[in-house]
């Protein structure tokens, strides 16, 4: 197996090519096919990529693995210009919610057929399956998962009493209000947190964003989705967290490492952060799903991640696809997911992160995850977000229906194709 680094310094890309011998499973052959595949910049560790590398191209002798390692900034007009040129690699990792983009190019492979009869995509994360799947066709195949769960200090929750993680909304709010008193907060929540809102909203049934007839319309002034707006105000006002800025600003990990903020709303990895703040928080860090609105299911959350596509323009569609289903079988996914501390893309396999307490309680919150509306203009409602302002007049006072509706009809206009 041979080793080559090559640095493109312009756009920051490394890339890592492990080689091999061999040929595809039961196929015999002198000749090697270089398959390309692009991985998106701490996705998976190096010695995930070594171990995969060296065991498909034992498995697939005559292929050999050129893997190269993406920054995200500026991934998305590079991945469309290859798309576009026919210039693209092989296999690339993309954002959930990119794969709708991506397809309207018209430049990815439909693998319906192998996700329905090879892969069980019928128990994949419907927060990774679904943005992958553009008007019924599958082009993108879920890779991994991560969500926010509660994260809490549990020195705080024994001196108020409280013994058990709340399960219902109900239970929350009341465990809140009790640890929100003197100098503690009781939650830590920024006033445009709008991705924790979203699951409030999907909670009560509501949308950000409908479909009807092949036009997108925001919903946000829907009764369901303002009853999931209601909530977060309840919730946010049992802290001090900043009503006209979000969870970055300043870094919520920053403010929980000062020892009185009681709860966060993050992704198990902010423990890090937190660690390092404050070390002294190493061993009274607890983690647990956001509560549902009853006992029976945590509550919908906000799955990000990332899928798999495969360009149609790959000379190599057959070794693309054995990639693809390498990378997204058993296997793989539960080394990636106990190396990295991820959510596999099925249920099943969640028992690859039971010991690690944060991606445990993610994993359950992954089974009701979403992912945002599946249009390809949703990147545009994103960097213009009319849903951060809404919120944070609501908090301070707006009339909500009224703040609702103008932010939907922004939204409306953004989703116009």
């Amino acid at each position: 197996m041979k080793n080559r680094f090559l640095h493109a310094p312009v756009v920051l890309v490394t890339a890592l090519a492990l080689g091999g011998c061999g040929a595809l499973p039961g196929v015999g052959g002198d000749s090697t096919t270089t398959v390309t595949v692009w991985l998106m910049k701490d996705s998976a560790s190096d010695e995930f990529v070594r171990r995969f590398t060296e065991e498909f191209e034992k498995e697939h002798r005559s292929v050999e693995l050129d893997v190269r390692i993406q920054e995200w900034t500026g991934v998305g007009q590079k991945v469309t210009a290859a798309l576009r040129t026919g210039e693209a690699p092989d296999v690339i990792e993309v954002g959930n919610t990119q794969v709708s983009q991506y397809a309207a190019s018209g430049g990815l492979l439909d693998l319906t057929l192998e996700s329905l009869r090879d892969w069980g995509s019928k128990d994949w994360l419907p927060g990774l399956a679904e943005p992958g799947k553009v008007d019924g066709v599958q082009y993108g195949i879920p890779w991994y998962a991560a969500n926010r769960v509660v994260i809490y200090n549990k020195d705080l929750f024994e001196a108020a009493g409280i013994t058990k993680a709340p399960r219902t909304r109900a239970e929350w709010l009341s465990d809140t209000e009790k640890l929100n008193t003197g100098a503690t907060q009781g939650v830590y929540l920024a006033g445009q947190d709008w991705y924790t809102l979203a699951g409030f909203v999907w909670d009560e049934g509501g949308e950000l964003a409908q479909e009807s007839a092949g036009e997108w319309t925001g919903t946000l002034a829907t009764p369901a989705a303002l009853r999931g707006m209601d909530f977060y105000r309840r919730l946010q006002a049992l802290g001090d967290g900043p009503k006209n800025a979000d969870e970055a600003t300043p870094p919520q990990a920053e403010v929980f490492a000062r020892g009185k903020v009681a709860q966060i709303i993050a992704v198990p990895g902010t423990a890090k952060a937190i660690q390092k703040a404050n070390p002294a928080l190493a061993d009274k860090l607890g983690y647990f799903p956001i509560p549902g609105k009853t006992a029976a299911s945590p509550g919908a959350v906000f799955t990000g991640g990332s899928d798999l596509i495969v360009p149609k323009r790959s000379a190599h569609h057959t070794e693309a696809v054995e990639v693809v289903k390498a990378l997204a079988g058993e296997k793989w996914q539960q080394d990636l997911a106990a190396t990295m501390s991820y959510v596999p893309n099925k249920p099943a396999l969640a028992a690859a992160v039971e010991n690690q307490a944060g991606t445990a309680a993610m994993a359950q919150g992954a089974a009701r995850g979403r992912a945002t509306p599946n249009s390809p203009q949703w990147a545009a409602v994103e960097a213009d977000n009319p849903i951060k302002p809404y919120m944070s007049a609501v908090l301070t006072g707006a009339d909500p229906k009224t703040a609702a509706k103008s932010a939907s009809s922004r939204i409306s206009s953004l989703l116009f194709p």
